[in-house]
C-alpha cells in the first residue's frame, strides 16, 4: 500500500497525538512540521528527529512542498479556518482539529470550498475512534435499545480550578468559545454519532474565574469565554438530551460519560473504561434488568491517524467525521452560544 507523506502544521500539545499516530502507522510518514513560534518548532524538531530543513516557520512553504501528500492542522482555533483554506487551495488533503472554525460562516466556506475542489478531509473528533463508542453506535443502530428516549452526557475536567494563566483557550479571540468549543464540541459530535441530529438547544453558560494573570506578565486579563456550559437538546424531534460541560469539576482529569436509554434497554459509555460498555440489554447479553460490563469485540477497534489514511485513499469505513460534520458541529456551537445570550430555545 502507498505511503502518505505527512506535514504537521502547529506543533503545540495536541500535535503530539497526531505525530505519534503518524509514527506508529506503516502507511504514514512524517516529513515536515511548521509553527509560527520558533522555540516550539525547534523543540518538536529535536523531540522527533526532524531535520532542520524540514522545519518551517511559514506553513505556506510546507503546503507548497511536492513531497507532502497531506497535512494535520493542529493550530489554535483561530487559525483553523485560514490554514485549512490554504490547504484546500493547495490541493492537500487535511486532518483538521476541532472546532473547525470560529463561527458557522467560516465553517460553511470551508465545507463549500473542499467540496468544490474535491479535497479529501477529516475532522479530529477523536472519540469516534474509541471502540466502546463504536460498539455503542452499533448496538443502537441494530435496535437493541429499542426506541431511544433520553441521552445524558457529561464532559468534565478540573484544570480551570488551578491558578493557570490566561492561555489561548481562555480567550475568545483565539478560541471562539471556552469549555463549549473545547469539550462540548466532542459531546455534540458523539451525540450525533450515536443517535442523530440535534434540532433545538437551550443553554446556561458562564465564567467562574473572570480574571487570570497574563502569561509572562504581572498584569491580569479578563476571561471572556465560558468556564462551564450546561445545555439541553432536542434530537431527531423525539429524543431529549441533557449535557454538562465544565473545566471546574473538582478531581476530574478527562471525565467523559454518555448514557443512552431506550424502550428496550440502556447503555453507559465512559471514556475511562477503555474496552467495555455498561449495558442493560436483556437477550443480547443473557441478563436483564441489571447493568453489567460488556466486552467490546475487536472489530470495533480503530485508530484516528490510520483512519485518516483510509479517508485519503478512499478505503475508509464511513465513520470518520468530515468538514461537513465539522460545519454542523460549529453551527450547533453558535446556536448554543446564542441560546445562552438570549436565555431561550434556539432551533437549528
Amino acid at each position: 500500500m502507498p505511503v502518505l507523506r505527512m506535514g504537521v502544521i502547529g506543533v503545540g500539545g495536541i500535535s503530539n497525538t497526531h505525530i505519534r499516530g503518524i509514527l506508529k502507522s506503516d502507511n504514514l510518514q512524517l516529513v515536515a512540521v511548521a509553527d509560527l513560534q520558533e522555540a516550539q518548532l525547534e523543540r518538536c524538531g529535536e523531540q522527533y528527529g526532524i531535520a532542520q530543513e524540514n522545519r518551517h516557520l511559514d506553513y505556506i512553504e510546507l503546503l507548497q512542498r511536492q513531497d507532502i501528500d497531506a497535512v494535520s492542522i493542529c493550530t489554535p482555533n483561530n487559525a483553523h479556518y485560514e490554514v485549512a483554506k490554504a490547504a484546500i487551495e493547495h490541493g492537500k488533503p487535511f486532518l483538521l482539529e476541532k472546532p473547525v472554525a470560529m463561527n458557522r460562516e467560516q465553517a460553511l466556506e470551508l465545507r463549500t470550498l473542499a467540496a468544490e475542489r474535491q479535497v479529501k478531509n477529516m475532522v479530529a473528533f477523536s472519540y469516534r475512534y474509541k471502540a466502546a463508542a463504536r460498539y455503542a453506535k452499533h448496538l443502537i443502530e441494530q435496535g437493541h435499545l429499542g426506541k431511544i428516549h433520553h441521552v445524558y452526557g457529561k464532559y468534565l475536567q478540573s484544570w480551570g480550578l488551578r491558578d493557570v494563566p490566561q492561555v489561548w483557550r481562555l480567550s475568545k479571540q483565539h478560541a471562539g468559545s471556552g469549555a463549549l468549543g473545547d469539550l462540548g464540541s466532542h459531546m455534540l459530535d458523539l451525540t450525533r454519532f450515536l443517535v442523530g441530529e440535534i434540532t433545538e438547544v437551550i443553554c446556561d453558560a458562564d465564567v467562574i474565574t473572570a480574571k487570570r494573570q497574563l502569561p509572562g506578565s504581572e498584569e491580569y486579563g479578563t476571561v471572556d469565554v465560558d468556564d462551564y456550559c450546561h445545555y439541553m437538546a432536542k434530537i431527531n424531534a423525539d429524543i431529549r438530551g441533557v449535557f454538562q460541560i465544565s473545566r471546574f469539576a473538582f478531581g476530574r482529569g478527562n471525565y467523559q460519560r454518555i448514557e443512552v436509554y431506550g424502550s428496550e434497554g440502556g447503555l453507559v459509555y465512559e471514556l475511562e473504561q477503555e474496552d467495555t460498555l455498561s449495558v442493560c440489554l436483556g437477550p443480547i447479553s443473557g441478563k436483564s434488568l441489571d447493568y453489567h460490563q460488556l466486552q467490546v469485540p475487536r472489530e470495533f477497534f480503530a485508530d484516528q491517524m490510520q483512519s485518516f489514511y483510509h479517508v485519503v485513499t478512499g478505503t475508509d469505513d464511513g465513520l470518520s467525521a468530515t468538514i461537513e460534520d465539522g460545519y454542523i458541529n460549529q453551527n450547533t456551537i453558535d446556536a448554543i452560544i446564542t441560546s445562552s445570550q438570549n436565555r431561550a430555545w434556539v432551533t437549528l
